[in-house]
């Protein structure tokens, strides 16, 4: 199946007022993820882009930090998924724990960059980036496109970068996999 980039939503369904956003119910743990599984999957290409202008600002005062930094979590985030593929302990902490999982990756990826003196880049060009998108995707309430958009990548009529990303670290709207299961079933 090809990868399709999702499509850059509208900036004043992205960051309307505030009446599009409610704190997340901290007590229900599986709401608060659909929430931000659904929220990173729709607005996917808005990240993307407020990424990449905070990247850029941060690559230009300081490319080769950037890169360095950008390489080094690329392979430590490679390097857990594969070891939480061999490994059921890891496998079980990436599933129940996703944001424990990111933050184990980044710290280890802080620490290798501190080795070479990329602690500001990192912070900035990296981490900052990845908090913002997950404050957003927290905050921001779903809508009924939202939630058409989700099921459609969540059964597999298409695929995107950030579903990828969710694939790997285990994270599905709990929906989705019902019915991608279910759907699996049916084939068989």
């Amino acid at each position: 199946m090809d990868v399709a980039l999702a499509p850059l939503r509208a900036w004043d369904d992205f960051f309307p007022g505030s009446d599009r956003f409610a704190r997340p119910d901290f007590k229900d743990i599986s709401k608060w993820n659909n929430r931000v599984v659904s929220n990173l999957l729709y607005y996917q290409t808005n990240y993307l882009v407020v990424a990449a202008m905070m990247i850029s600002v941060v690559g230009f005062l300081s490319p080769f930090n950037m890169i360095l930094g950008g390489i080094i979590v690329v392979l430590v985030f490679t390097g857990f998924v594969w070891a939480a593929h061999n490994k059921d302990i890891l496998r079980r902490m990436k599933k129940q724990y996703p944001t424990a999982f990111v933050m184990v990756v980044m710290l280890a990826s802080y620490f290798l960059i501190s080795m070479f003196g990329g602690v500001m880049v990192f912070v900035f060009g990296i981490t900052f980036p990845l908090l913002l998108m997950f404050i957003h995707a927290s905050l921001r309430l779903r809508n009924l496109k939202n939630k058409l958009e989700n099921k459609m990548e969540g059964i597999g009529l298409k695929k995107t970068p950030m579903g990828i990303i969710l694939d790997a670290l285990e994270q599905q709207e709990e929906s989705i996999t019902k019915l991608a299961d279910y759907i699996s079933k049916a084939r068989e």
